[in-house]
């Protein structure tokens, strides 16, 4: 069955509209959000099953979505510190990408449009982040991640790996770190196949942001959202997490210290129960409590340290770009002012010839 007219028929006037150059980014937003919502709604109330299907592939094949990714992706000066309207937005544009079907352009689809999508959320997030008022948005932007994480789990790489969210992982306020593991939690219990499709290297990396939360973190909240998220793991990937946990010895002792007494306790003995299976109790005795708390904080302060690294190496390229930038449009500039005032002196020295031609004439 064909998409339903109407929503063809709004789907190829917002494009019409989107191309018109005169448009400023506030227009251009309002104008995606408004109809995004108007068009998804339709198709969301039809009694045809596959109808917000169609619509969501015609958003891609059309161009939409691009043009949704385009506004997003501009600087903050440029949206005018319209945050909430991003927001929408990158919800919007999230949920369009969920249920899409690009047909014979799959490749292009997964390869190169959604990791377009996903660098641009992780972006807005982080940007989010470091405002004081952006709290409930970055929240809403979270879940976007996460929805999308869900339904195209290949993404997952690109966001454990990201600077943006390398740069959120960094912050020390106790709300973003609880956010960061609830949107893993809640993108395990959405897609229950998701860990099962992650390479060993990504399980790793987000075992490693709950232990170092455990490690580092003393909020109730964070660190019961923590433990939760590793029974999680555990509950979907079985063996195979267990032969992960290896890398984080103590983590048992450093559970029994901390975290019992703390309002989840059957949590906290469970987890450790996992950790503890096929491995002699003996062994773990000898290790100090001292030692313990070492080894996590190490290996959290060591992550950090490579991505504190990474981040200056980034800042001190773009600096080193910045330089050259500026130097390039001064030599330009310069080129600019030598040339018009060359044109100013042959201008000056054609009308001086110009008068002395004129004098000679009425001297004769």
């Amino acid at each position: 069955m064909e998409m339903l007219e109407e929503e063809e028929v709004l789907i190829s006037q917002l494009k019409r509209k989107l191309e018109n150059e005169d448009l400023n980014p506030e227009e251009k937003i309002s104008l995606l959000i408004d109809a995004l919502n108007k068009v998804l709604s339709s198709a969301a109330v039809q009694t045809d099953s596959r109808a917000l299907t169609r619509v969501k592939s015609q958003l891609y094949h059309s161009g939409v979505l691009s043009h949704c990714v385009g506004v997003l992706s501009l600087s903050p000066s440029r949206l005018r510190g319209n945050w909430t309207s991003a927001a929408r937005l990158a919800h919007l544009t999230s949920s369009s990408c969920v249920g899409a079907e690009p047909g014979s352009r799959s490749e292009d689809f997964h390869r190169l449009f959604l990791p377009s999508v996903m660098d641009v959320l992780l972006s807005l997030a982080s940007q989010l982040m470091r405002r004081a008022e952006g709290s409930s948005l970055f929240r809403k932007v979270l879940d976007s991640i996460g929805w999308l994480l869900s339904a195209h789990t290949h993404l997952t790489a690109q966001v454990l790996s990201s600077v943006q969210y390398e740069q959120i992982q960094m912050c020390d306020d106790v709300t973003i770190s609880l956010l960061c593991i609830q949107m893993w939690i809640q993108t395990c219990a959405v897609n229950r196949d998701f860990l099962s499709h992650l390479s060993d290297e990504s399980v790793l990396l987000l075992l490693n942001e709950a232990v170092a939360q455990l490690a580092l973190s003393s909020d109730s909240a964070v660190g019961g959202a923590s433990i939760k998220l590793m029974l999680l793991m555990a509950s979907q990937l079985g063996l195979r997490l267990q032969a992960l946990l290896v890398n984080f010895k103590g983590l048992d002792s450093l559970l029994e210290k901390d975290w019992t007494g703390r309002g989840f306790d059957q949590e906290v003995d469970q987890l450790i129960s996992i950790i503890q299976r096929d491995k002699a109790v003996s062994s773990q005795s000898e290790v100090s409590t001292e030692r313990v708390r070492a080894a996590c904080v190490i290996q959290a302060a060591w992550r950090s340290f490579q991505t504190r690294r990474r981040v200056k190496s980034l800042n001190r390229a773009v600096s080193t770009l910045q330089k050259r930038y500026r130097a390039r449009r001064r030599r330009l500039q310069e080129q600019k002012e030598a040339q018009q005032w060359e044109e100013q002196l042959r201008y000056q020295i054609r009308c001086d010839r110009t008068c002395r031609s004129a004098s000679v004439e009425q001297l004769w």
